[in-house]
């Protein structure tokens, strides 16, 4: 698995990480979520609330789209997630694998209702008049989006065509042409202007990208992962992930 980050080196990208181990990826994944998760112990990561999960399913050399559709907790961290701004498109999706029964442990069920009564409103830019959104209050995701809000309210006026309107935050489904939930359906991501974004699915010309650097190193300061570093880029995504940057 890691690989990946090697790879990325030499095609010019810096990550956050240098080489990892699963156990340094498993201690960064409890220190980032230190309210829920106690300690790793063999090959289970221990809840708080006593609940075991395993982290590591023994499948070796999984493709990229078996990582997608069937990732366990370590294959979360199949690609390192890089600090630099992409030079050159990018070849993996750090951060677009997901195990969903951490993150529905961690946030909800959307399906079963166990998200909805944690989302809470936050005011996207209200300087200019954002409106409201609404985000998952738990780890404080809430509060990390309204210091986001803060800080992109007061950029040059030039950089707020980018972020207004908000493209949604909450929303229960799975990633297209997938059967994984999406983040959104976590209440942990939300997508800006899509006048100014990419996709891969619309791309007929392949990687490229609008949204200034600016806009991401604000939403990274604050833990949140851009979909614009992902070789299936989505340019307008950026989602609550702080086990992927080693600092935090």
């Amino acid at each position: 698995m890691r690989t990946a980050a090697a790879l990325l080196a030499v095609m010019g990208f810096a990550c956050f990480a240098g080489p990892a181990t699963a156990q340094d990826d498993v201690d960064r994944l409890i220190r980032a979520y230190l309210d829920h998760l106690e300690r790793r112990d063999g090959n289970d990561l221990v809840w708080k609330d006593g609940t075991r999960m395993r982290i590591d399913d023994g499948i070796k050399g999984k493709s990229a789209d078996e990582l997608l559709e069937n990732p366990d907790v370590d294959d979360m961290f199949a690609y390192a997630y890089p600090s630099a701004f992409p030079a050159a498109p990018p070849q993996t999706d750090p951060g677009r694998i997901r195990n969903a029964a951490f993150f529905a442990k961690m946030y909800g069920d959307c399906a079963a209702g166990g998200v909805s009564k944690n989302l809470v409103q936050v005011d996207w830019l209200p300087r200019h008049k954002g409106g409201r959104v609404s985000i998952n209050r738990i780890n404080g995701v809430d509060r990390k989006l309204a210091a986001v809000s803060a800080e992109l309210d007061a950029l040059p006026e030039p950089l707020i065509r980018y972020l207004i309107p908000s493209a949604g935050t909450y929303n229960c489904r799975a990633i297209a042409g997938t059967r994984q939930p999406s983040a959104h359906g976590y209440g942990i991501a939300i997508d800006l202007n899509t006048a100014f974004s990419d996709y891969w699915r619309w791309s007929k010309v392949g990687w490229r990208n609008r949204i200034p650097a600016e806009v991401v190193a604000v939403f990274e300061r604050h833990g949140f992962i851009w979909g614009g570093k992902w070789a299936h880029f989505d340019t307008m995504h950026f989602e609550y992930r702080p086990e992927l940057f080693p600092d935090r």
